[in-house]
């Protein structure tokens, strides 16, 4: 079992911002998206599609920081950009990759770029991070490699941790707003206020699945088109989309399978899980579950307020701060010595 990490400085919503929704959202509507100059690199996979990286450059041999966005984000996300800001002051370098079908038209940032193969992404889906992190390793052995993922990202890096104990690629991992139990999540969010967060990942969800349906003859004998266009829950979505596509019998089997709640007891890298108690993507009795499963390796923070990758503080409005961000960060360049 782990335990929980004292920070320097605790966090302390900012008063002219108070509640779960109002944390979760401001950062979403008030903070810029292009604030990384960026480099794209087309990585080619092994099954024949692409895996689009987009670098944050900078000295030769400083540690390189991956940051794994969350479900229907990308690289140009408000946090990933926030988190890579912080690694920048430190003189780090990082990439950010885009999961299958999530990576963004420069130009047009809500244009997303399809992927080749007949398969998109998902909660569980750590090849292409196995891959990505390999080859990175391999291309420069010397410059010190750290993560984090936040939200279906820190789901994914927890699991990958989890299935790679003695890995020691990554020096240190940090996942932030990480769901845990995928189906006490959508359940969590089937209900009340949580369908208005469903609803707009839903509105750019339903179309990939379609448009893979229709591209890949393969896909269409696996993908219930009909069930996509009806579904309003994630669950009725990956019941007809995510688990056919990706070899699940249905959403319960892929939730079963792909949450990072069953492999927390395994991770033997220092990481850090940043959770808020009044997340509400998440029920509170998960978070408990999870401090319980997790290994000596592994220590959280758990603020009591900062909603779903909030944790906005500041005086006032126009000098917000993003404590989470910062602590990541600082929490990393500990580790890396």
């Amino acid at each position: 079992m782990s335990g929980d990490l004292e920070t320097p400085a605790d966090f302390r919503p900012a008063w002219w911002l108070r509640g779960a929704h109002a944390q979760t959202v401001w950062g979403r509507l008030t903070r810029p998206r292009r604030s990384i100059a960026f480099r794209r690199e087309r990585l080619e996979t092994p099954d024949q599609d692409e895996l689009i990286l987009d670098w944050m450059d900078g000295p030769a041999s400083s540690p390189i920081l991956v940051c794994l966005h969350g479900l229907e984000g990308s690289s140009f996300s408000v946090y990933v950009q926030g988190i890579l800001s912080c690694a920048a002051r430190r003189g780090w370098r990082a990439v950010a990759p885009n999961f299958r079908s999530c990576a963004r038209d420069p130009t047009r940032l809500d244009q997303m770029i399809p992927n080749r193969r007949p398969r998109l992404y998902h909660s569980g889906e750590t090849e292409d991070l196995d891959f990505l992190l390999g080859s990175l390793a391999a291309r420069d052995p010397e410059s010190p490699l750290v993560a984090v993922g936040a939200s279906l990202g820190g789901n994914i890096l927890l699991k990958w941790l989890g299935e790679h104990p003695e890995q020691n690629t990554v020096r240190a991992a940090v996942a932030l707003s990480t769901p845990f139990d995928l189906s006490a999540s959508a359940r969590h969010l089937d209900s009340g206020i949580g369908r208005l967060y469903v609803e707009p990942f839903l509105k750019t969800l339903r179309p990939k699945a379609i448009s893979t349906a229709v591209r890949f003859p393969e896909a269409a004998e696996k993908i219930d088109v009909p069930g996509v266009k009806r579904s309003r829950t994630f669950s009725e979505f990956d019941d007809a989309a995510t688990a056919p596509l990706h070899g699940f019998a249905g959403a319960e089997d892929y939730y079963r399978r792909s949450s990072s709640l069953a492999y927390l007891q395994r991770i033997a890298s220092p990481t850090l899980c940043i959770n808020a108690d009044d997340d509400p993507f998440l029920p509170e009795a998960v978070l408990a579950r999870a401090k319980e499963a997790a290994s000596d390796a592994i220590d959280f923070s758990t603020p009591e307020y900062g909603g779903h990758i909030g944790f906005v503080g500041g005086a006032w409005p126009w000098r917000a701060h993003y404590w989470a961000e910062e602590t990541t960060v600082a929490y990393l360049e500990r580790h890396l010595g």
